[in-house]
């Protein structure tokens, strides 16, 4: 993961909406990011993230996204 742009959040994340290992999600994730495309997809996921912890009454885990979100906009601008 040095060599790519996510944090280990991001990652984390993105393998918990996948259902796929951290080991996976980390190369996955770092291509997906090098496209526009790719960092639409990564927003969608930790949209759906939000969207999902709101649902289930989790407050804590969707401000946990939302932050982790926010900063990914913030690294990746579309």
């Amino acid at each position: 993961m040095d060599y790519c742009d996510l944090t280990d959040e991001e990652v984390e994340l993105f393998a918990e909406h996948e259902h796929i290992p951290q080991e996976i999600a980390g190369p996955m994730a770092c291509s997906l990011v090098q496209t526009d495309e790719g960092v639409k997809m990564i927003c969608s996921c930790l949209s759906d993230l939000v969207s999902d912890a709101m649902t289930q009454g989790a407050i804590d885990k969707a401000e946990h996204v939302l932050h982790v979100y926010a900063e990914f906009r913030s690294a990746h601008p579309v």
